[in-house]
């Protein structure tokens, strides 16, 4: 759990490579129909695959069915998605499949769910130290002993972990187009900023 960027999913993705098994991500927007009884018979159907082919599942956006049942907007329908839900986790699986769960929205799960997963895993936005750690990994191939990293770091400030790296990919590109091997402060703020820019207008 923790905000979009800040490596969820990415994670998942390291674990299935970890354990050498293919990663299914599931978009939980085409499980979801306005159909009576269909999502749920649609998450039969993930869990009969998760029994029978091992891999790591990945529940993306899962506040989309894992909502308090107590919610004011709850609707009857969406109370039995996530009943069946709960139900399908407990069942024995023979395949020792990993399933994997990410939200945004924390706040929203209901409480039953955080029992049915071994492990909880928070996510922050990168701080300071982070961020530069982010950007020097990224620019490892580049010189940037002229960097002052206080205002570099500053410009950082409230990026996702995602958007960081974007603006050292961008600054990476920026100093191949030029042939130059020298990054300076001005370019890494720059880019920074654009990435916030872009990051407001979503």
């Amino acid at each position: 759990m923790g905000p979009s960027g800040s490596g969820k999913t990415l994670t998942a993705s390291a674990l299935a490579g970890e354990l050498h098994l293919p990663l299914h991500v599931i978009s939980l927007d085409t499980v979801i129909t306005r159909f009576m009884g269909e999502t749920a018979t649609k998450l039969r159907l993930i869990f009969d695959q998760v029994g029978m082919s091992r891999g790591v599942y990945l529940f993306d956006e899962f506040d989309a069915i894992g909502s308090k049942r107590t919610a004011d907007n709850d609707v009857g329908e969406m109370r039995r998605v996530l009943n069946s839900f709960l139900q399908f986790m407990e069942e024995e699986n023979g395949t020792d499949s990993v399933i994997t769960a990410a939200t945004n929205h924390p706040q929203l799960l209901d409480e039953a769910l955080f029992r049915r997963f071994d492990d909880i895993i928070r996510y922050d936005l990168p701080d300071a130290p982070m961020i530069e750690l982010v950007l020097r990994d990224r620019l490892i191939s580049f010189d940037t002993g002229s960097v002052d990293w206080d205002p570099v770091r500053q410009a950082g400030i409230s990026l996702s972990q995602a958007e960081v790296v974007k603006a050292a990919d961008e600054v990476v590109r920026d100093m191949i187009i030029r042939k130059n091997k020298t990054v300076n402060s001005a370019l890494l703020v720059s880019a920074l900023d654009h990435r916030r820019k872009l990051a407001d207008r979503k």
